[in-house]
């Protein structure tokens, strides 16, 4: 045991800088979620009036706090669904690319758009999207009338999902991409002695090879379930989709810096880390079980 902490020694060393950065950050905050338990008052300060459960009462019986969740589940659940379906497919394809200098060209123009913000990602779907935009500009080809892609409260999840996939399937890409290296190329030697096409190989090597690295990563994305993406979605959101479009992470962004309603805000986020918590440490122990990954 002394042996190996002695060997580990310079990697906890190296660990201390971040471990104090987010204690400072992360830990210390921590005494502020009081706020949630009290009728807060910025003059009073932490010596607010103490009301116990009562703004966890007030927020579970409001209407827009049960549509928040859904729009939050609906969305980030297909966005998670999306996000290793294309990879998985995308990975599967460019495998099949010969040509190493096209195969690297298609791999970094999907990769690029993981590298920008979402305020400059917003910036570009907003001229794109417009009425006069390329995607409006080309579907008048056919006849379509222009759609309001940002403005329409039906289409609006489903613009934010395509788009969040779009942006995130690169660097999927890439895991998958380094997972097909390690299949060893002698078992499809062996399917083509045999007989089995391109189909037949990738259907019973290539992806019960690849299922590992799909399960751990289904997995491991269970802990982002109720995070749908609060930079994306209020850099293109507004009130005309609220009903669709609003999330948990922008309902306590209006809550608590827009209305100063701190302890709502305060309760609703308490909660959403409470169950985000929860579901990170099942997705572990699910991917341990699963996937055999653990961190330690």
């Amino acid at each position: 045991m002394l042996k190996k902490w002695k060997q580990q020694s310079p990697y906890h060393l190296m660990l201390i800088p971040s471990v104090v950065l987010v204690f400072i950050f992360s830990y210390i905050p921590f005494y502020g979620l009081i706020i949630a338990f009290q009728k807060y008052n910025p003059g009073l300060g932490f010596n607010s009036p103490w009301v116990g459960w009562d703004n966890f009462t007030h927020v579970f019986n409001q209407p827009n706090f049960v549509r928040t969740i859904w729009n939050t589940l609906y969305m980030s659940i297909f966005k998670m669904l999306g996000g290793i379906v294309v990879p998985v497919v995308f990975a599967l394809l460019l495998n099949e690319v010969l040509h190493n200098g096209i195969k690297r060209t298609f791999q970094t123009l999907v990769y690029i758009p993981n590298f920008l913000s979402w305020v400059i990602m917003a910036g570009i779907m907003l001229d794109v999207l417009s009425a006069n935009g390329i995607v409006n500009t080309f579907l008048s080809l056919f006849g379509v009338k222009p759609i309001s892609f940002l403005g329409t409260p039906s289409i609006f999840p489903w613009t934010m999902i395509v788009s969040d996939i779009w942006k995130g399937f690169g660097f999927g890409t890439v895991v998958y991409l380094a997972a097909l290296t390690s299949i060893d190329p002698g078992l499809y030697e062996a399917a083509v002695i045999d007989g089995a096409k391109r189909w037949k190989q990738t259907l019973y090597i290539t992806l019960p090879l690849l299922m590992p690295t799909i399960v751990l990563m289904s997995v491991l994305s269970l802990g982002n379930v109720l995070n749908a993406g609060f930079d994306q979605i209020y850099n293109l959101y507004s009130p005309v989709v609220y009903q669709t479009g609003d999330i948990i992470d922008t309902y306590v962004y209006r809550l608590g810096i827009q209305q100063a309603q701190y302890s709502i805000a305060t309760a609703v986020g308490l909660f959403k880390s409470v169950i985000s918590c929860i579901l990170v440490a099942v997705s572990y122990i699910l991917a341990y079980r699963v996937a055999g990954y653990r961190i330690f």
